[in-house]
């Protein structure tokens, strides 16, 4: 069977009565096959279509005055593939994001599929669409089941237009009228979390019906690396949550709020005690009735570095070069930057050394994060009140980490020391017994 794909970018917004509406310049992509449909590939042929979600409820201090409406084409054309959903029950939540991606420079990527609810075939009807809405640069992300709408018969007796394309039949504006039926949604696509710490993945559903007597299951799982394993699996019904719960958690210290989950559609997931394993990708997938859709998240775990210098003080003695290492330590991920500077007592911004000296090869831990040192030698030239400072950024912090010591003045040797209480001793008794 052939697959058909919707893959759009945001265009603008217009007013509604009571929302707004989003348009978004698509394509149709086919699935076709090549090389003889031998396993070859596979060629997409591109054809141009446009998505209006209707009536996205919006702030009520949105200026929806200086938005214009949406008019359809005044000439229905079967070859143009317009698709008009209905989304104001259920709503998309934060479906205002998208009102302003266009003024923001943001890309709204738009992908529709057929769907397939569990136990219809294909071919059955209402049409079923699956579309997958994701916004740059923000955690917007949104999964909606669309289905098709009973189009009215023209009053002038005429013929029903059917699309060419799709083989459905059209409004008397030449859309195809559909309405969102089921959504799953998160509010955060990536997350970053501590070592050791805990952390929340977001995931949330809605549907236009919801009978008491509905059976909600979610199930989260982890893929990391070529490999993929459970996490949490939950199933419960709308009415009685409490008692017709059954969890199924895999990764100790993993929980779904079975209230949350029914009363306000939460499906969001809580993690313990985060370890290196428990990072990747996660995939939340909820099942209501005949629909199932999904969320991926991506889980990245951080633990900062702690870093050291090997002297508490700097002195130079006899004009020689002295040594100066930097320790970074039980840092997660790899990749980090070290840095050496100097400010001396007339300036007032530091200044990148010259001479960076050099690095220690990576170690690994036990507990699965790094260590790194950086040593350098540091020339006589130096006056004392000169302060050299080792700077270090990594992905978990939010700025760049220093330690610094300060060039001394040189202690007197104390041999002389030595040597003078001697001659003072000395001569005193000296003069105490003439």
């Amino acid at each position: 069977m052939i697959e058909v794909l919707l893959i759009g970018y945001f265009m603008t917004c217009v007013c509604a009565e009571g929302g707004a509406d989003v348009v978004l310049s698509c394509s149709l992509v086919e699935e076709g096959v090549g090389m003889g449909g031998n396993g070859g590939g596979a060629l997409f042929d591109h054809t141009p279509a446009t998505l209006v979600l209707r009536d996205v409820p919006v702030a009520s201090d949105q200026l929806l005055e200086t938005l214009t409406s949406f008019i359809p084409p005044s000439v229905p054309d079967p070859d143009v593939l317009l698709f008009e959903a209905k989304v104001s029950s259920p709503e998309i939540p934060n479906g205002e994001l998208l009102l302003h991606a266009d003024c923001n420079e943001q890309e709204v990527m738009c992908e529709i599929s057929r769907y397939a609810p569990r136990g219809t075939q294909s071919s059955t009807e209402p049409a079923y669409f699956f579309v997958s809405l994701n916004l740059e640069g923000h955690g917007f992300s949104t999964a909606l089941v669309l289905h098709t709408l009973m189009v009215e018969r023209d009053q002038s007796g005429g013929r029903t237009l059917i699309q060419n394309q799709l083989g459905l039949p059209l409004s008397q504006s030449g859309s195809l009228l559909t309405e969102a039926v089921f959504l799953v949604f998160s509010h955060a696509k990536s997350v970053a979390a501590p070592l050791k710490g805990d952390v929340l993945l977001s995931c949330g559903f809605r549907q236009q019906e919801m009978p008491p007597a509905q059976e909600v299951g979610v199930e989260w799982r982890l893929q990391h690396r070529g490999s993929g394993r459970k996490v949490l699996e939950m199933r419960t019904r709308i009415a009685d949550a409490e008692e017709s719960s059954e969890v199924h958690a895999v990764r100790e210290g993993s929980s779904v709020d079975a209230a949350l989950l029914v009363g306000e559609g939460n499906a969001s997931v809580t993690l313990t005690k985060l370890k290196l394993s428990d990072e990747g990708t996660y995939i939340c997938t909820v099942s209501v009735g005949l629909f199932s859709a999904q969320q991926v998240i991506q889980l990245q775990v951080t633990q900062p570095p702690h870093v050291s210098l090997s002297e508490e003080k700097l002195v130079f003695k006899a004009d020689l070069p002295q040594k100066l290492s930097c320790h970074c330590k039980n840092y997660y991920p790899l990749d980090t930057q070290m840095e050496w500077l100097s400010l001396s007592p007339t300036d007032t911004e530091p200044t990148v050394l010259p001479d960076q000296g050099s690095l220690s090869s990576h170690r690994q831990h036990g507990d699965g994060t790094f260590s790194l040192s950086s040593h350098i030698t540091l020339p006589a030239s130096f006056s004392p009140g000169t302060t050299i400072t080792c700077r270090v950024s990594h992905r978990a912090l939010s700025t760049p980490l220093s330690v610094s010591v300060v060039v001394e003045n040189p202690e007197p040797d104390s041999y002389w020391w030595v040597l003078g209480f001697l001659f003072i001793t000395v001569l005193f008794f000296y003069q105490v017994m003439k």
